[in-house]
């Protein structure tokens, strides 16, 4: 039985955000995809050098992938010598999002601007997250009227600290509270919050508008 390590995970999790194969990683790092598989399968560290081989064929940093600077907001090294903003069209923004992951919800609370992330998943051309019955998310995106939701911002994002490159994605509808007689439509959504507990409000926002930039070199 394997013991997969947090160092393992960071190798796959890199393989995945690139959609890359072993094969295609060890012709990268020049290594072998046996040992790139054991690496992501054990619990071990190898020596720098393969870390710092394997940080660049995973176009991330040697710090990043030894679990460095996990409590820091990410971004704060200079920009690339000449850096690209590229508009994206709202095709290229679903496609973006469309694996899920984390994403923030913008909305005007109780007490202001407020911003929240949330778990959420690209289903039937919809954004669905789940929150906790009589949170925030529930009380504040309410307008109290039957049939009238309240319009928000939803914005998913992913920096390459290595490349000093990105994309951000901002979705822009009403939040509509899924009742228990539609949940049918989003059930098979399969959405998993990280933060646990009794989240079993579904909310689905409907894009009316979708925007998005990415930065990169030329």
């Amino acid at each position: 039985m394997t013991h997969t390590g947090d160092f393992g995970r960071r190798i796959t999790h890199h393989r995945t955000r690139l959609d890359l194969s072993l094969e295609q990683v060890a012709d990268r790092a020049d290594m072998s995809a046996d040992y790139i598989q054991y690496l992501e399968d054990h619990l071990r560290t190898p020596d720098m050098g393969t870390v710092a081989r394997l940080a660049k064929a995973l176009e991330t940093t040697v710090e990043d992938l030894l679990g460095g600077g996990r409590d820091r907001p990410p971004g704060p090294g200079s920009a690339m010598a000449e850096p690209v903003l590229e508009v994206l069209k709202p095709e290229e923004c679903l496609r973006l999002i469309a694996p899920g992951g984390i994403g923030r919800v913008a909305f005007s609370g109780l007490h202001g601007p407020t911003v929240l992330p949330v778990n959420y998943k690209l289903h039937d051309g919809a954004i669905v997250f789940r929150t906790a019955h009589g949170g925030p998310m529930d009380q504040d995106l309410r307008t109290g009227l039957e049939g009238v939701d309240i319009k928000i911002g939803f914005q998913v994002d992913r920096i390459d600290e290595a490349q000093r490159a990105g994309w951000s994605v901002l979705v822009q509808g009403p939040a509509h509270h899924v009742p228990d007689d539609e949940l049918a439509t989003v059930a098979d959504a399969e959405v998993t919050p990280w933060a646990g507990g009794q989240r079993h409000l579904y909310i689905r926002i409907v894009p009316h508008q979708i925007t998005g930039r990415r930065i990169h070199g030329l």
